[in-house]
């Protein structure tokens, strides 16, 4: 049987019966489009969706861990398909993300959370990024179970990774915490199921330049603190400029160098007034080859030494605050890895690819966990209004975990 158990099969969605006459239909279309219509825009919580799931996986056995935020609204889950011999340690994780980026401002042609088929494609915010991977691997668990596993397999289901892979870290550091150490791990980011063996580190921070308010008639007496913003701003603008043209470069990515960017910015009260405070929010994406540190580093030695004295001899109480929004590493897997290796056999694909946006992958490589990158869907369509991920990725993600799941048999490792 290629879908969950009767008990746990997920009813059909109309997307999903839309599909049935579709040249292909994968198995996964039912898991996909009931994850699709829960609402797990990031601002919101995906405690209903992770609970949906580990309920799933009760009425199959398996015994699902939680672990939640502060608030209790959020939680990441982890489960272990054991090996024959009961061994939970060691295995592959397959590895996704629950939480999805909003709709607001966009126009779609149909509702972002109520998945449609049209043609052989399925549209809906999450279906390329990135619940069309976890449908399909949840679709699976079945044929895992009934599998001779000689290691074990675990899921592990993450939150808010689309606003700083905020959720990841207390599942990894709960995993550290009870002795699991998988031998690897796949994360299912779309990569049209071609493995991606690298990807850039995220940092993101928040400024806040405090001067003093004054009547614009009266600038001697105040402290501009958006001009001093500004400053700074253009600092981090001329660090992205070297980088730009000095490098260092890798010519595997689509753009291969170091970026940094200002993403946001508020200030000011009225045209008259001299503004007392500015905010800016900026981000810098580096090679995984390069620290992330020395940048902010320079960033805040800039702030620090040159532009902070100066507001100083304007007004006493002048400040510049930084503050991390957010930090995920890079991933630089070893082609020598036996995930790379195995990734790289099941797809048939040795082509080397480096990509410039984000995932957990680093996350579980900077815990000791070997990972690659590999799942359904294009990245191009993520994000966008008419999200979609086409049918024949979903079918080949499922004949890419079929073989996965052969590979981790006592049969396929005997040979």
């Amino acid at each position: 049987m290629s879908h969950v158990a009767d008990s746990a099969r997920p009813t059909q969605t109309p997307a999903a019966q839309n599909a049935s006459s579709a040249s292909s239909s994968p198995a996964s279309l039912p898991w996909v489009t009931r994850l699709v219509a829960m609402d797990t825009v990031s601002r919101n919580p995906n405690l209903g969706l992770i609970e949906t799931v580990r309920d799933e996986l009760k009425t199959l056995g398996i015994e699902a861990t939680l672990t939640h935020d502060d608030s209790g609204k959020w939680a990441n889950l982890f489960a272990t398909i054991p090996a024959h011999d009961g061994e939970t340690n060691g295995g592959i994780v397959l590895s996704g993300h629950t939480d999805v980026v909003p709709v607001d401002g966009q126009q779609w042609d149909s509702d972002p959370f109520k998945p449609e088929v049209r043609g052989e494609q399925l549209f809906g915010r999450g279906t390329c990024d990135m619940k069309g991977f976890i449908g399909a691997a949840l679709t699976l668990v079945p044929q895992m179970q009934r599998t001779k596993l000689a290691r074990p397999i675990h899921l592990a289901l993450s939150f808010d990774e689309e606003v700083g892979c905020v959720g990841a870290p207390l599942m990894i550091a709960d995993l550290l915490k009870r002795g699991i150490k998988p031998d690897g791990c796949i994360v299912g980011e779309p990569t049209s199921m071609r493995p991606v063996i690298a990807h850039k580190g995220i940092n993101t921070y928040q400024c806040c330049v405090r001067g003093q308010a004054a009547h614009s008639s009266l600038t001697p007496k105040g402290l501009n603190a958006i001009e001093y913003a500004a400053r700074l701003i253009c600092h981090i603008r001329d660090i992205a400029d070297q980088f730009r043209e000095q490098g260092p470069f890798d010519e595997l990515y689509d753009v291969p160098f170091t970026t940094a960017q200002t993403s946001t910015i508020q200030g000011g009260n009225a045209i008259n007034t001299v503004p007392a405070e500015c905010r800016f929010q900026f981000e810098f994406r580096n090679l995984p080859t390069l620290d992330p540190e020395p940048i902010f580093a320079r960033i805040e030695q800039y702030a620090r030494e040159t532009l902070l004295p100066k507001m100083l001899r304007e007004h006493a109480n002048a400040a510049i605050e930084f503050s991390k929004i957010a930090a995920a590493p890079g991933l630089d897997s070893s082609e020598q890895a036996a995930i790379t290796q195995l990734v790289r056999a099941l797809t048939a694909d040795q082509d080397k690819r480096k990509v410039a946006y984000g995932t957990e992958a680093g996350l579980f490589s900077l815990a000791g966990v070997p990972t690659i990158v590999c799942g359904p869907g294009d990245i191009q369509q993520a994000h966008k209004a008419n999200e979609f991920v086409a049918l024949e990725q979903l079918v080949a993600c499922e004949r890419f975990l079929g073989k996965f799941i052969h590979s981790m048999s006592v049969e396929a490792q005997a040979h």
